[in-house]
């Protein structure tokens, strides 16, 4: 009996633990997706994700659709699209943010390619050697869960940026947010451990 309570209790502990670190993730989550993206910024860099084919998931389509909002509005900005060709892929994601940005009018002359990366370091890695000489202030294009993590990937490679937020399609809620609290997990221990 003593042990099978000292199990319960254990369980219990980790549980808590494992509320409050979910929490404060969230909260994390939470900070970076409600801020208010500066207009006028020199760049925007356009995180890729998954392409069917030669077209992007909801997720991804989100990306690009803010992405080209800002850029209608913001006539001087230039636009780098970030992701190389994953498997199941056709054409890159930065091929792909390309096509959907000229579809809804942006000229491609403000596009740049990064067509290389296959994660997140990467794209902002790679990116970074793009970004046009004399410009200063640069956004992160990317879902409201991913923006937390993004932006700090950009800020430890010496990148002072903000975000552009994107929707999350209510279909890829769960699975986004589950997959991105192990990711920061991830960050974390490679960041402060490793």
């Amino acid at each position: 009996m003593k042990n099978k309570k000292k199990i319960i209790v254990i369980f219990g502990v980790f549980v808590i633990i494992g509320l409050i670190y979910a929490s404060f993730l969230q909260f994390k989550i939470s900070q970076y997706s409600n801020e208010d993206a500066p207009k006028n910024a020199d760049y925007l860099i356009v995180l890729g994700a998954r392409v069917k084919g030669t077209v992007p998931t909801l997720v991804f389509a989100s990306r690009i659709n803010a992405a080209a909002k800002y850029a209608k509005e913001n006539q001087d900005t230039v636009i780098i699209a970030s992701g190389g060709k994953g498997s199941g892929e056709a054409i890159s994601e930065a091929e792909s943010i390309k096509r959907e940005l000229v579809k809804q009018g942006i000229n491609e002359t403000r596009i740049i390619l990064e067509d290389r990366s296959t994660d997140t370091y990467e794209n902002i890695d790679f990116s970074k050697k793009l970004i046009p000489q004399d410009a200063m202030s640069g956004l992160v294009v990317t879902n409201t869960f991913h923006l937390y993590r993004a932006i700090s990937i950009a800020r430890d490679q010496g990148l002072d940026v903000q975000g552009l937020p994107a929707k999350t399609p209510w279909k890829a809620v769960i699975k986004s947010y589950t997959r991105e609290y192990l990711a920061i997990t991830k960050f974390y221990l490679q960041r402060y451990v490793l």
